[in-house]
């Protein structure tokens, strides 16, 4: 199936697989892009050292396409934007809109330049700076998502950009896909339904939760950072956001210290990184110090395998799925069910018009 997505990246279905915090690392990435996808390196939990060797190993596995995605507000971006450069990835993507010095850097080495974005004045902005291609997520989505439902905002953003759409937030399945290509997309990217494969480092015991959880089990919640987060409803999440003041400051400050050890921050580092989450929302210091830790939070889950310590975000989407499939498995299941939808829906309008 060509799409502008396909042409514009290279890869041979219209299926992105995003970057995920701790989740997509070089064996999920590299099954992803042997499957045809576009595999999306995660590198905000990586340190610049260990973005190069993840970047290397999925070289190293496929010599398909694939993509890092890293935070453009991050202090060493460009840092990670070099290495992007010289290791010859063929797509950056963003987590916050990139500044269009940052966009012509890349672009002018060739890279491939597509941001995610919730809103469509963001899509607006970045497209005006030479982004090539956008992600729009809707509310339905995993991790830091908005109020708008995919299905309100990706006509908008359809309707309002010139350059190849790419739609997120409840999508993971081949129904999806076609739907989302009868809105003007140019393809859908999935995150829970790639956690939720055999190829994922993710612990069994983690995915055991995601499978059992009902479309209820999805919340989006405050209590983490301050920003709206859906994940799985868990004890953790409930005692988050039970907490008073003094409690959830001593919690805090208590992971913000677990997390500036492991990944080598300082502390004004880290705050400053809380800070830029902020996006003018009236935050407290506990809600900052969460804001800067919230990777630790994630990291208990998703690599440590605790789900009583950490959270785990999720799209609803978790409520429909059933099974753990091999990436090639998932995506080509995707795509012959798009292809078995679209031919019955054309010759629906054959009947239909006779």
């Amino acid at each position: 199936m060509e799409t502008a997505l396909t042409k514009l990246v290279g890869v041979r279905h219209p299926v992105v697989q995003t970057g995920m915090g701790w989740v997509a690392g070089p064996r999920l990435v590299s099954a992803s892009a042997n499957a045809g996808a576009l595999g999306v390196l995660a590198s905000a939990t990586m340190t610049v050292e260990e973005l190069r060797g993840a970047v290397r190993e999925v070289k190293s596995r496929t010599d398909a396409p694939f993509g890092v995605n890293l935070r453009a507000d991050a202090g060493d971006a460009r840092d990670r934007v070099r290495i992007i450069i010289e290791e010859g990835v063929k797509v950056a993507s963003f987590a916050l809109a990139p500044s269009r010095a940052l966009i012509a850097e890349l672009k002018d080495a060739g890279v491939v330049v597509i941001p995610s974005v919730g809103a469509r004045r963001h899509a607006e902005k970045v497209a005006a700076w030479g982004a090539d291609a956008v992600i729009v997520q809707g509310g339905e989505g995993g991790g830091h998502t908005g109020e708008v439902a995919t299905t309100v905002l990706l006509p908008q953003v359809v309707d309002a950009v010139g350059i190849p759409v790419v739609a997120a937030g409840g999508f993971f399945d081949g129904r999806g896909l076609v739907a989302a290509l009868a809105y003007g997309a140019a393809g859908v990217a999935m995150g829970t339904r790639f956690l939720l494969t055999s190829d994922s480092t993710v612990p069994d015991a983690v995915k055991a939760r995601y499978l059992a959880a009902t479309v209820k089990d999805v919340t989006v919640t405050r209590a983490v950072d301050g920003l709206p987060h859906r994940m799985l409803r868990t004890d953790l999440v409930d005692s988050l956001e039970g907490a008073g003041r003094t409690r959830s400051f001593t919690q805090a400050v208590r992971r913000a210290a677990a997390f500036r050890k492991l990944s080598g921050l300082t502390w004004p580092a880290m705050i400053r990184d809380g800070l830029a989450l902020k996006h003018g929302k009236d935050l407290s210091w506990s809600q900052v110090l969460l804001a800067a830790n919230t990777p630790m939070l994630l990291r208990a889950s998703m690599v440590e395998g605790r789900t009583d310590l950490g959270v785990m975000a999720s799209g609803q989407v978790a409520g429909v799925i059933e099974d753990l499939p091999s990436c090639a498995e998932l995506v080509e299941r995707v795509m012959t069910e798009a292809e078995r939808v679209t031919h019955e829906l054309c010759a629906a309008g054959v009947r239909a018009s006779r």
